[in-house]
């Protein structure tokens, strides 16, 4: 009865610690993929604010009009040829 119980606490003890190492190296593993994750977040945020950068250096309205003018040969309308519509 005596070596029945023993064998009992030592299959125990080895559970516990097997399930100890594996809940280390499963923690690690999530910390790792962690670490990874907000690292891509970092990058990301970084090209985003480079894209909002970009996009209100096109829209400027400076810009807008000089692309206007030189790629696509369009100008101000003398004055006399501006008719305003009303409804």
């Amino acid at each position: 009865m005596g070596a029945i119980l023993l064998l009992i606490l030592l299959a125990g003890v080895l559970a516990s610690a097997i399930a100890v190492v594996w809940t280390q190296h499963e923690s690690r593993t999530q910390f790792i993929e962690l670490s990874r994750l907000q690292n891509e977040r970092d990058e990301l945020n970084i090209e985003y604010g480079k894209l909002e950068l970009e996009q209100a250096t096109w829209a400027e309205p400076r810009r807008v009009d000089s692309e206007a003018r030189q790629k696509l040969g369009m100008f101000m309308p003398p004055p006399q040829d501006i008719r305003l519509v009303t409804q």
